[in-house]
């Protein structure tokens, strides 16, 4: 079986996302939307036995981590996944992922972009399916460094023939794992990170660190939302909590675990618009 966590904050196209997932997956799944601190209207609750709504009570505190934990910690699958509650999926992800998987892997299925209006992919030219990321250097180099991914075009391009691949990081909106490599892990830890930020660092440092690998896997997709200015974002982070999250982050993956920071950028080098004096740049003597 595989858990699916639909973490939302008021999202209007969660509905939408729910009923596509039960439609596409092929396998035995059970799906926990999230309901971060509000309600729905009767209308827009998918009623099937497999949907089980969480409801985390609103404390004035986005609660991403915490819904997810929980809905984890009650989840029967072998599998886990994460998934936001804007997004569409090919036909048979469950199985294909479950298919390709080994123990201590993250997988992200290959991510295209939605057209959530009229629920069909979004075609935009010269602008290939986004299966790598890389942190941005221009967040890496400032007074208060930060971990951000970034999509990486040339290297998606560069290695479109290899069907599962690893990837320096990624944007967070869908991933997949056992039950037993999360615990394992201990990930969506609330100290530091707060209640949503660096989730995606989070669980792919992590998961190197451990001897894991985080795997973009091109054998299925799915398509998420560019939310921009039309849709606003639903789930944020005040300017002084974002500060604290990276600055925790910042301290863990670009201090204490330095040594293998540098080891991974230098398996993944040369990444985009990283100085060759990288590290001497980010750790120049105060």
């Amino acid at each position: 079986m595989l858990s699916i966590a639909i973490p939302s904050r008021n999202e209007i196209f969660l509905k939408k996302t729910i009923e596509d997932v039960l439609r596409k997956a092929t396998g035995d799944i059970e799906v926990f939307p999230i309901l971060d601190g509000y309600d729905l209207p009767d209308e827009e609750i998918v009623k099937d036995s497999r949907v089980k709504y969480i409801r985390i009570p609103n404390n004035g505190q986005m609660q991403k981590r915490h819904g997810i934990n929980t809905a984890v910690s009650i989840a029967k699958g072998e599998y886990i996944m994460s998934l936001d509650a804007h997004c569409m999926m090919a036909e048979g992800f469950d199985e294909q992922l479950a298919k390709d998987h080994q123990d201590n892997w993250v997988q992200l299925p290959r991510r295209d972009r939605l057209n959530a209006e009229d629920w069909c992919l979004q075609h935009q030219p010269n602008k290939p399916s986004i299966d790598y990321e890389y942190f941005m250097w221009k967040g890496l180099n400032k007074p208060n460094p930060s971990l951000h991914g970034f999509r990486w075009d040339a290297r998606t391009i560069e290695r479109e023939h290899i069907p599962i691949d690893d990837t320096l990081t990624f944007q967070g909106s869908c991933w997949f794992m056992t039950k037993e490599w999360f615990n394992k892990m201990g990930f969506m830890q609330i100290e530091g990170y707060s209640g949503w930020g660096q989730e995606a660092e989070e669980i792919g440092l992590k998961t190197r660190l451990h001897g894991g690998r985080l795997i973009t896997n091109k054998n299925t997709w799915y398509a998420h939302l560019h939310k921009g200015k039309k849709y606003g974002r639903m789930y944020f982070m005040s300017r002084q909590a974002n500060f604290r999250c990276y600055a925790y982050s910042s301290g863990m993956w670009l201090g204490k675990h330095r040594e293998f920071f540098i080891e991974l950028i230098d398996k993944f080098s040369p990444v985009p618009n990283f100085p060759k004096n990288w590290k001497d740049i980010l750790w120049k003597p105060q």
